[in-house]
């Protein structure tokens, strides 16, 4: 009687061999590898998770003294505290998808070469742990919104139906940062000084997205170049519908989602080809 395995693992030889499926079936390993994340990040720091909160408040509060107090950016009419707080919390979400993601290959070889499991588990759960960690933020800036409504003196700002796109503002930048991270992790596999360059890249593009400074204060052809940063138009809807400040850049929105679509298809299959030999290089 012929045996009946119930599992073949086969090699992959096609480029969009993807086995998206595999993927999926791993959902617990994933939910486990979320949760591993949240739990030892923090385990010995003296804070703990009060380190999700003083991150933005602090960045914020450098961010209105420098560049509200001292550089006089405009903040749209909104009160500034809660303007770049808005920015780094979005920001905070996709930077640290990026960054967490590049380093998936090399900071998990040890753990790669011992057992089979879809290694593109691990980066989606790097990039669900980021969201866990924004919703934390969020309400943290939901409470300091609450706090500045009822400040005497204090300029105004409203709610708009926007706000309700959140959840898909949230994908978007996860899955950007995600696609983009993936791509900087299958290279670093074999050019490793790439990942020294991460750092600096991320805070290069910082300034090159409106996180400290609204889209408003540029024009023209300037103007065009800072929306087709993919980051840019999500961060500026979610300034608009939770404050009422920036703009709705609908058609850059559009094309920073294709960009988006685009980046994690790149991503993928260039994750998949690096999987079969990566340890031949790390």
């Amino acid at each position: 009687m012929q045996k009946q395995w119930t599992a073949v693992i086969k090699p992959k030889k096609k480029l969009l061999d993807l086995n998206l499926k595999e993927t999926f079936k791993y959902r617990d390993l994933i939910w486990l590898f979320v949760t591993r994340d949240i739990k030892t990040r923090y385990k010995q720091t003296i804070l703990g998770p009060l380190w999700f909160v003083i991150q933005p408040l602090m960045a914020s509060v450098i961010h209105t003294l420098v560049f509200g107090n001292i550089a006089g950016l405009s903040t749209d009419g909104v009160p500034q505290f809660l303007f770049y707080l808005a920015g780094s919390i979005t920001w905070a979400l996709f930077s640290g998808a990026l960054t967490a993601t590049s380093n998936t290959f090399v900071g998990n070889a040890h753990v790669f070469g011992k057992v089979y499991f879809p290694r593109l588990t691990t980066p989606i759960a790097t990039s669900l742990t980021q969201i866990f960690n924004f919703l934390i933020q969020f309400a943290i800036f939901g409470v300091t919104a609450i706090v500045f409504a009822f400040l005497p003196d204090q300029p105004g700002f409203k709610v708009t139906w926007v706000a309700a796109l959140t959840p898909l503002l949230l994908i978007q930048l996860s899955v950007l940062g995600l696609g983009i991270g993936i791509i900087i992790s299958s290279l670093t596999t074999k050019y490793r000084d790439l990942q020294v360059l991460v750092g600096f890249g991320v805070s290069l593009l910082m300034y090159l997205t409106p996180v400290v400074y609204s889209a408003n204060t540029v024009g023209g052809k300037l103007y065009i170049a800072l929306m087709l940063n993919p980051v840019s138009p999500a961060i500026e809807l979610f300034r608009y519908g939770w404050l009422g400040a920036g703009s709705t850049p609908w058609m850059y929105w559009g094309i920073s989602w294709i960009t988006t679509l685009v980046v994690l298809f790149i991503g993928i299959i260039l994750f998949n080809k690096i999987e079969k030999n990566f340890m031949d290089t790390v």
